[in-house]
């Protein structure tokens, strides 16, 4: 039974890397839109804007939330391949196999993390390549656990849209609708102290905060959350939207 299990998850998780890498247009894509926030927004608010105590703004800053926010994109879209294999019949040949259909869902969400995993270690390497610097290599790995927590979060929750949703269109407007106002209100571009108390309210009730603070202070050595919190709140996330992805997957007609 052990083995069956770990048989499909490895199945799935296979299937999805041969998928992320027959996908050239989607790895570029994905890493564009992070570089593009890096390099014209870090050269713009270092221009414009100076840090409180009268510093100037560090792009450095912005490299942890763009990393999380390539995370989100990834570990959302990952949903979308279940969109696919309904459509083309795919994962009704899975889903009248005799295994349980959490291990299905289990071996997407390995996938889909894995992809986000990847591509968030890329805008890590880039970011270093064009003059971010990290505190120490000890951070760098601790930031790819922290990559790996956050990824599991969201992938659930893809899986759990993905789950109810039977179209490519209605999956991409729901998208639409949660990615930016997450990125927003997350303090990927602006430090989420000293912030107007119905604005702090959003952006402590999002996971996507405890994500990108956690990579902060891995990569830059400090944060506006105690790491300890973050991790917290990230591991609880990851486990209830695991719980529901896999609980909606199991429910799900074909």
């Amino acid at each position: 039974m052990v083995k069956k299990a770990l048989n499909t998850v490895y199945t799935m998780w296979l299937r999805e890397m041969l998928r992320f890498w027959r996908s050239k247009s989607r790895i570029i894509g994905a890493l564009a839109t992070p570089l593009f926030f890096l390099i014209i927004l870090g050269a713009g608010f270092s221009s414009s804007f100076q840090m409180q105590g009268g510093g100037a703004f560090n792009k450095s800053y912005l490299a942890p939330g763009l990393i999380g926010m390539s995370v989100l994109f990834a570990s959302l879209m990952g949903g979308v391949s279940i969109i696919w294999d309904r459509e083309f019949g795919f994962l009704k040949e899975i889903l009248i196999a005799p295994v349980s259909r959490f291990f299905v869902a289990l071996g997407k969400a390995v996938g889909g993390v894995t992809t986000a995993m990847i591509q968030g270690v890329l805008i890590m390497i880039i970011a270093w390549l064009i003059g971010v610097q990290y505190v120490s290599i000890w951070g760098v790995l601790a930031s790819i656990i922290i990559m790996f927590i956050s990824g599991i979060g969201f992938i659930g929750l893809g899986i759990a849209l993905a789950s109810r949703i039977e179209s490519h269109e209605g999956f991409q407007m729901v998208m639409s609708f949660l990615t930016m106002p997450l990125v927003l209100l997350s303090g990927a571009f602006f430090p989420i102290s000293n912030l107007p108390a119905w604005l702090s309210a959003l952006v402590y009730a999002n996971p996507l905060t405890y994500g990108v603070e956690a990579l902060r202070y891995c990569l830059l050595g400090g944060s506006a959350i105690p790491i300890f919190l973050s991790i917290t709140v990230l591991v609880l996330f990851a486990l209830v939207m695991t719980a529901i992805g896999g609980k909606m997957f199991g429910k799900m007609r074909v």
